[in-house]
């Protein structure tokens, strides 16, 4: 068996253009699928995938690890956030190629599920822009959280901190703790809240606002500061009780070896669109494993980075939680057949060969590519401040 071709379907989704990867083989009718978005940088990706296209033609797509080394290793420039967002999307294809040829889907590749059933945590509002991004008042979330319950959700995450200065006043502080006071009240004890400040405090904006949530038991407490900035996420880490949540950033396992050793997190979170593919997700979660942190993969992205992710949760023992979007743009579920189902915020192990998920390319053609929703953000005084 040969790959023949190896191509890419934009898909513009408001916040994000999907980059759905299809690599197709000399087999009639067998190809795979893939997702390598990654948010504003939609060309340099499938640049990216057309430039490691030409190592890969020719070559037996059911060779999973030998192509991966063969794009991590034959450029001599390896690495960054782009290149390994187009490494993760090809990856993902081999995967589901391999498992359509064998019958089987791919979380019995990869040693078959160590669990029955896998849970979904919701983003506040569905995770749509409103939602998630400018939800301001207490009430709400309030009402956003409700929203999820309906759903059948029992976790959901929400970002309650505005555009943050490195060093906080009480009234914003205040503000943002009687937002999740309001969400608390609404989930009682059953539900499970999460916080993503999205690296835009200081570790000591981050021990400020915190200690305001010690009451309301937090889940996670995800990307307090930047993830580069590994000592300051173990100064968080040591001043708070809540668990730090952190990893969507980082690619390859070199980047996550300092946080492993100085245990940085309880949680990582991979993103198997970026980090290298479901190969290197698998990676990144055994050495987690070590250290007895526990994955939950970063995936506010397309479906197909969505059914990727399940069957590496699947097949990860030290798996918590799968991240899922379902309000981003109403068309979510048109532009694949077989959408994952996760009735009742929860998901069973797949049984369908593959990724058991195809595109439907003439409906993702009604939704070409366009320049994403751009959310720049200013501190008070002009400055730039983080996203």
């Amino acid at each position: 068996m040969k790959i023949t071709r190896i191509s890419s379907v934009v898909v513009n989704a408001r916040m994000r253009n999907w980059i759905f990867v299809k690599v197709e083989t000399d087999q009639p009718g067998l190809h795979g699928w893939g997702e390598a978005t990654l948010e504003w940088k939609t060309k340099a990706v499938v640049g990216a995938i057309e430039d490691l296209s030409q190592l890969l033609i020719g070559q037996d797509p059911r060779r999973v690890e030998h192509l991966w080394q063969i794009m991590h290793r034959q450029y001599f420039w390896r690495g960054g956030i782009v290149n390994c967002s187009a490494m993760s999307g090809i990856d993902q294809a081999l995967w589901d190629i391999k498992g359509k040829e064998v019958g089987k889907p791919v979380c019995e590749l990869l040693g078959g599920p160590v669990r029955d059933t896998l849970r979904f945590y919701d983003h506040l509002g569905g995770g749509s822009l409103e939602g998630m991004y400018k939800t301001i008042e207490p009430a709400q979330f309030a009402d956003r959280l409700q929203e999820s319950l309906a759903k059948g959700f029992t976790a959901v995450k929400a970002m309650p901190i505005p555009v943050a200065e490195p060093i906080e006043n009480v009234k914003v502080l205040k503000h943002a703790a009687q937002c999740v006071e309001a969400m608390r009240k609404v989930a009682g004890d059953d539900v499970e809240i999460m916080l993503d400040l999205h690296a835009r405090t200081s570790p000591a904006a981050a021990i400020q606002f915190g200690r305001l949530l010690v009451d309301y038991n937090l889940y996670w407490y995800e990307e307090p500061c930047w993830p580069e900035h590994v000592d300051g996420l173990v100064e968080v880490a040591r001043a708070l009780p809540m668990p730090i949540a952190t990893g969507e950033r980082l690619v390859l396992r070199p980047q996550f070896r300092e946080i492993f050793e100085k245990r940085a997190c309880a949680v990582i979170q991979p993103d198997v669109s970026h980090c290298g593919g479901i190969s290197e997700a698998r990676r990144i979660a055994a050495m987690a494993e070590t250290y007895m942190i526990s994955v939950a993969c970063h995936n506010p992205q397309g479906p197909v980075s969505t059914a990727a992710s399940l069957h590496v949760g699947f097949a990860t023992p030290n798996y918590l939680i799968q991240e899922v979007v379902r309000k981003d743009v109403p068309w979510r579920e048109e532009v694949v057949t077989e959408p994952i189902n996760m009735e009742g915020g929860v998901s069973r192990a797949p049984t369908a060969p593959g990724l058991g998920i195809d595109v439907d390319e003439k409906e993702a053609a009604k939704h070409p590519f366009q320049p994403e929703v751009t959310m720049a953000y200013f501190h008070k005084d002009g400055s730039v401040a983080d996203w």
